[in-house]
């Protein structure tokens, strides 16, 4: 915020121009508080050179998130500056412009930033006279149509007509994310009634719609209000499926969770299976090679027994050699019976190791087989718990829709029952409009009357005013004249009665401070001459601001009676009170100019009396010099000067 700070006050040091103090102290100020804060600049001027610099600050991110500029008195060019900044800034979320009197200008501007800006959700206009400005207006409903970020709209004291209502209606039609309208005091009547009312059957986002004070009939607001609360239930609803939604796709997504664990544990398994059923290949390789070794040991024995039938032949055939070689053949007898010991041996640790595999592998198959049990029964159980999840789908799907049909139903059940009964009481309510219209145009009549009566007695008033002021500044100037011709003649006394004798400077001297007094004297009495004077432009004011009050509470009043239909007698007494209210406030007025008069009167003649008493001491004093100046030339002559000047 500091930065911030610097920033402007160097802006507008570069622009040629000193930063404003309101602005630093709250920038200052601004500094110290925590996270994003609030501008508040409202009732504050703020000069075309610090709108131009804040609007060259503004975009990007700002260091705060609400800016308030309410009753600043923004000139169009400084509008549309700020406004310039704000469109391509990414932090404000709410923007107050309330009581700015903004233009086609402003307007303009205003429908810019809402077709670029996305940050704004909150905006007031109160009391700024958009609706005056066609153009201008018509180019802020396309902006806030082509708007798909704000919330709030404020748009109350806007003087908006039933065109400028066709145009917000058209504006709605297009708008998916204003939720909340305020058209309070202004001037939409029936036709803008029903044009936003016709808008409201394709807008389903709005919430809220207020419509007091424009004089449109009580059907159509209860329709209005009608469908603000379908709005309000429908987007309830759609909540509640959009949080259902949510809650299925969570389900889902854990039942898909646990199917891919499912899965996973699976094909594990059949990895272990397979990993096994290699084993047992190895197995079948170690029995392959134990029939092998029982296949040798076979032959070996059919070895044994052929050679035991040739050496009974040999016997038979060579006995002499049999004796010669008994030693050899009873050797060898040895060794193959040792080597008949020894596989006899080696078979019978091969059976062993071949039972002990025949177990196993009937242990591992009747895994194998639990195994496969195990996934046919998970396989099922995935596949009901599917099932299931699809039929509770189906049926929410049946449920909502079903809902939805209810509601559809339900709600064309309503707009045909509405406008069955709005043609009724559209019907009923057109003579009443005529009657009310006969009754508006007689009161704009006596208002007019009013008014003229009002701006008549105004004009002969400031007439009368302007007429005494004149009389005042002429008398005023001609005492004026009066008095300095009077002081110039008693000062050339003065210098006569010093050149004739020391004696007549101390009398000059006191009338020189009594003519000081008289002046001070006269100067107070200009003083509240200027004092009065203000008092009657005060007064001036006040009536001015009483007529302007009166002329608001008239126009307040109207608005009621238009809008009430049963309350028309008591509107016209408070008509006859205010009337009999101007009437006292312009006796009382009237009044107070006699009493000025009298006041102003009386001081003149006070005036008019000192006058008379400066004329007296002049005159005193003038007899006083001329006995002086003839005593003075009696001695002269009496003393032997004199006689001797005389005979000279």
């Amino acid at each position: 915020m500091e930065e911030f700070r610097r920033a402007y006050a160097r802006l507008c040091a570069a622009g040629g121009a000193a930063p404003q103090e309101a602005v630093l102290r709250r920038l200052r100020e601004l500094g110290g508080a925590p996270g994003r804060g609030r501008l508040d600049l409202a009732a504050q001027s703020l000069s075309l050179e610090t709108c131009g610099a804040l609007g060259r600050l503004l975009p990007g991110a700002a260091p705060f998130a609400e800016v308030a500029l309410g009753d600043c008195g923004l000139s169009e060019e400084g509008v549309k500056l700020l406004l310039h900044g704000l469109c391509s800034n990414t932090t404000v979320k709410s923007l107050d412009l309330k009581g700015n009197n903004l233009r086609t200008v402003g307007a303009e501007a205003l429908g810019k930033l809402l077709r670029q800006n996305k940050s704004i959700r909150r905006l007031i206009l109160e009391w700024n006279s958009l609706g005056v400005w066609e153009e201008g207006f018509s180019f802020f409903c396309q902006g806030l149509g082509a708007n798909n970020f704000l919330q709030r709209l404020d748009l109350r004291n806007n003087q908006i007509n039933h065109q400028g209502a066709g145009e917000l209606a058209v504006a709605l039609k297009q708008n998916a994310s204003l939720q909340e309208l305020d058209l309070r005091w202004n001037n939409i009547g029936l036709l803008g009634g029903r044009a936003l009312l016709n808008c409201l059957h394709s807008n389903k986002t709005l919430k809220r719609l207020e419509l007091a004070g424009n004089n449109v009939p009580s059907d159509i607001l209860k329709a209005v209000e009608q469908a603000m609360d379908h709005n309000q239930d429908r987007q309830t609803i759609l909540s509640e499926t959009q949080n259902r939604a949510y809650i299925l796709s969570k389900e889902v997504l854990s039942l898909k969770d646990e199917k891919t664990k499912q899965f996973l544990d699976l094909m594990d398994t059949i990895d272990k299976q397979r990993e096994e059923i290699a084993r047992n290949g190895r197995l079948q390789m170690t029995e392959a090679a134990l029939a092998l070794s029982e296949q040798k040991v076979h032959n070996l024995g059919e070895l044994l027994n052929a050679t035991k039938q040739e050496q009974t032949s040999m016997a038979e055939r060579h006995f002499t050699e049999l004796q010669q070689q008994k030693q050899e053949g009873a050797d060898r007898e040895g060794r193959l019976l040792r080597d008949l010991s020894t596989a006899s041996e080696k078979n019978l640790l091969l059976r062993n190791q071949v039972d002990e595999l025949e177990k196993k592998c009937k242990v591992q198959q009747d895994q194998l087989f639990q195994v496969k049990q195990d996934l046919t029964n998970t396989t099922a159980e995935l596949k009901l718990r599917a099932v299931q999840a699809e039929e509770r789908l189906e049926m929410e799907k049946r449920r909502f829709k079903q809902s939805l049909e209810d509601m559809e139903s339900l709600r064309v059940k309503e707009v045909d029952h509405m406008t069955q009964h709005i043609e009724a009481s559209e019907r009923s309510m057109q003579d009443r409009i005529q009657r009310l219209e006969a009754i508006r145009i007689a009161l704009e009549e006596e208002l007019s009357q009013v008014k003229a009566a009002a701006l008549t007695e105004r004009g002969q008033a400031e007439e009368e005013l302007i007429k005494v002021r004149n009389q005042a500044r002429l008398e005023e100037q001609q005492r004026l004249e009066h008095l300095e011709e009077k002081l110039r003649l008693m000062t050339e006394s003065r210098d006569e009665a010093q050149n004739c004798c020391l004696k007549q400077k101390q009398m000059v001297a006191e009338t020189q401070a009594k003519a000081n007094q008289l002046s001070l004297h006269a100067d107070g009495l200009r003083r509240r001459l200027e004092e009065l004077q203000q008092d009657l432009n005060s007064k001036e004011e006040e009536k001015v601001t009483e007529v302007n009050k009166v002329k608001v509470e008239l126009q307040e009043q109207i608005g009621h009676l238009q809008a009430e239909r049963t309350a028309q007698d008591g509107l016209r007494e408070k008509i006859a009170a205010l009337e009999r209210q101007l009437k006292a406030l312009s006796s009382n007025h009237r009044e107070a100019l006699l009493d000025k008069e009298g006041e102003i009167s009386m001081l003149l003649e006070k005036l008019r009396m000192k006058e008379a008493d400066i004329s007296r001491m002049r005159e005193e004093e003038a007899q006083r010099a001329s006995f002086l100046q003839n005593a003075i030339m009696a001695y002269v002559q009496g003393s032997p000067l004199g006689t001797h000047s005389s005979r000279k």
